[in-house]
């Protein structure tokens, strides 16, 4: 009874250790608790922290003197007769401060650029190991089925093997299938496995996750088509893309950063007032004081030539990304395309025939109308077939979520 027991709390601890979930559900836990994107979020806050720290001036200096020896009276630190003090202001020239602001504030759309991309590669790829996880447990799914009937079919064989009524070749003849069936179990529980960590990693759920997707709605994601053709999808990739337009406001933002650069050049002025009790013209004396460096040469010049060589570069690499970017789309649409056409070839007719073909072996051969090597045969050919339409449609996936990645907007109806 405790035995009984005990297996019946093992089971119950591996059923409560998974979870059904859709793709919505995924997404919004992966919303909540993803690390990465929680940490990446932080990059947007700096910017504006350094927004912040752009717009604080330099903080007026107060200085003062006072007397350390009096030479006529011989006395020393005469404070009494002799002292003043001083209180200074930068003043910023050329825009300094505007530019410095601009440019913090052209970090900051970079920084959120980076972090929608971010978004995108993250969820593509949750999406991606989503449907992964699903064609896998429909592989293991109709693997295990082969399997549980090619044990059975084996015993029965080793047995009358034993007995001298079936050749051992034919014993063997099975055994292959059954090898070959318990191989490509492995190596789905494999994929499985690493699926299943890969969503854990990106949703932050500990329970082994079940995709849910009921028929009708795997044949409408497959059955999908996107809104225009390759040219179409381009152009929404260069309009939408957030790889893309960073590269774009990298220009923008290096072209800030010169200006900036150049406005240090301008030399800034230092006002300020100052009291001398009795060092001046006058007995407390009160002076408006104003300092500027000399411009004989332009002290930042190295930078703006720095700058403006990251204007050209930043150029090139952006007609480079819109180049790579237009190349990509075309690609992943071909691909889908193909793939979607090969899987349109085979009809629906087609895969009901192939199960009833395959119910109808197995009658067969349990009635002994179908030879051995009829049924070992077809068995080898039906378990390839399976598993070769099954990686099919979740080709059709992948390219598809290719291409969601790249354009970066709704693209499929």
């Amino acid at each position: 009874m405790n035995k009984i027991a005990g297996l019946f709390i093992a089971i119950s601890s591996f059923v409560a250790g998974q979870q059904k979930m859709s793709l919505l559900d995924c997404e919004e836990a992966f919303q909540k608790n993803n690390l990465q994107l929680l940490a990446e979020q932080y990059s947007i806050n700096m910017a504006d922290a350094d927004i912040l720290q752009a717009k604080i001036w330099e903080l007026p200096q107060l200085s003062g003197q006072i007397n350390a020896y009096n030479p006529e009276a011989r006395k020393v630190f005469d404070i009494g007769h002799a002292k003043g003090a001083q209180v200074t202001q930068l003043i910023y020239m050329g825009g300094k401060k505007k530019n410095e602001i601009a440019f913090a504030k052209s970090n900051k759309e970079l920084a959120q650029l980076q972090f929608s991309q971010l978004l995108v590669d993250l969820k593509t790829q949750l999406h991606t190991t989503y449907y992964n996880l699903y064609y896998e447990n429909l592989k293991l799914e109709n693997t295990n089925k082969q399997l549980g009937y090619m044990n059975d079919l084996l015993a029965a064989y080793r047995i009358q093997s034993a007995k001298g009524n079936v050749s051992l070749k034919d014993e063997v003849r099975l055994q292959s299938i059954v090898i070959q069936l318990n191989n490509d179990k492995l190596g789905i529980n494999k994929n499985i496995l690493g699926f299943e960590q890969t969503l854990k990693v990106l949703t932050g759920i500990t329970d082994d996750i079940e995709p849910q997707i009921s028929d009708a709605e795997a044949k409408d994601i497959l059955a999908a088509q996107p809104f225009g053709d390759e040219t179409e999808l381009q152009k929404k990739a260069l309009e939408n893309n957030s790889d893309y337009q960073y590269n774009l406001k990298l220009i923008d933002n290096s072209k800030l950063y010169s200006q900036w650069q150049k406005s240090l050049n301008v030399p800034d002025l230092n006002v300020g007032v100052g009291w001398d009790q009795n060092g001046g013209t006058f007995k407390n004396e009160a002076n408006l004081m104003v300092g500027i460096p000399l411009p004989l040469w332009k002290s930042n010049q190295g930078n703006v030539e720095k700058a403006n060589f990251a204007i050209q570069q930043n150029q090139k690499n952006a007609d480079f990304q819109k180049l790579n970017l237009e190349t990509k789309v075309e690609s992943a649409y071909k691909t889908w395309k193909t793939q979607y056409d090969q899987l349109a070839e085979i009809k629906s007719t087609d895969l009901n025939n192939l199960d009833l073909v395959y119910n109808g072996i197995l009658k067969n051969f349990r009635n002994g109308n179908v030879s051995l090597i009829e049924f070992t045969d077809f068995m080898e050919s039906y378990r390839q077939t399976a598993l070769q339409i099954y990686d099919m449609k979740n080709e059709i996936i992948q390219s598809a979520e290719q291409l969601n990645q790249l354009v970066q907007t709704k693209i499929f109806y």
